[in-house]
């Protein structure tokens, strides 16, 4: 009986964290989605998320990156009973370490777009680092986890929807470096809108927000099912030798 208890405990705490992952990301999505329009003069065709941190209506970006570190932290938390093999727990590490770095870019600003790097403040150069820790993990991380849920017949539908998410972070993440290597030469090494790379990093974020939504959304469900169901006796049996 005390292996049913722990086990309703952890499904409990599961439950409740993905819970809270799923309502951390509807902020996020709301603050970016309110600051679009708050921040108008910023062209997300070539305006990175990032700088709407800079200047008026910032604490709103800020919260915002809070939020999703607090998504990741909380999903981690939320799948770590439910995913199993080696590299899915690989995964979940890097859900903490992209809230690291999410957390890193949430309380240091970046700089504008086009400043030179010779003047880049310190909290831009933060921010940098925050970055280069947290959209690498990330986009690692889902795919890791995608893969390793492939196979489990616990996620039913949701499987095929993670294996589909888990292509947008990598792609986006080609779009961009391509981006940067083709066309910012081409552009006198600034940016403008002939270098549209907002719109690669804004498919990231939605990929990102849409593949946590469906994994918070597959933990709650599968949790749910698993507290309806009746808990088994166990019967010891001894043996004796003869």
């Amino acid at each position: 009986m005390e292996t049913i208890k722990i086990s309703k405990q952890l499904g409990e705490l599961s439950g409740a964290c993905a819970y809270l992952s799923l309502l951390c990301i509807g902020t996020f999505l709301l603050l970016l989605t309110l600051l679009h329009f708050l921040k108008a003069d910023l062209d997300p065709i070539w305006h990175m998320i990032s700088e709407y941190a800079i200047a008026r209506y910032g604490w709103m970006m800020q919260s915002a990156f809070a939020c999703l570190a607090v998504s990741c932290v909380s999903l981690a938390v939320a799948g770590w009973p439910l995913v199993a093999g080696t590299s899915g727990k690989i995964g979940l590490l890097l859900l903490l370490i992209a809230a690291i770095g999410l957390g890193i870019a949430a309380f240091n600003n970046t700089d504008p777009i086009n400043t030179p790097k010779a003047e880049m403040s310190s909290h831009g150069n933060m921010h940098g680092l925050g970055f280069m820790v947290g959209v690498p993990s990330l986009t690692i991380a889902i795919m890791l986890i995608s893969m390793n849920l492939r196979t489990d017949q616990r996620w039913g539908r949701e499987r095929q929807s993670l294996l589909w998410l888990a292509q947008l972070p990598w792609i986006s993440i080609v779009i961009m470096v391509g981006m940067l290597v083709i066309l910012l030469p081409k552009n006198d090494g600034k940016f403008s809108p002939a270098v549209f790379i907002g719109l690669p990093n804004r498919l990231w974020v939605i990929a990102c927000c849409a593949w946590i939504s469906v994994i918070a959304v597959g933990v709650i469900k599968i949790n749910n099912k698993q507290a309806k169901q009746p808990p088994v006796a166990i019967t010891k049996i001894k043996s004796f030798k003869i």
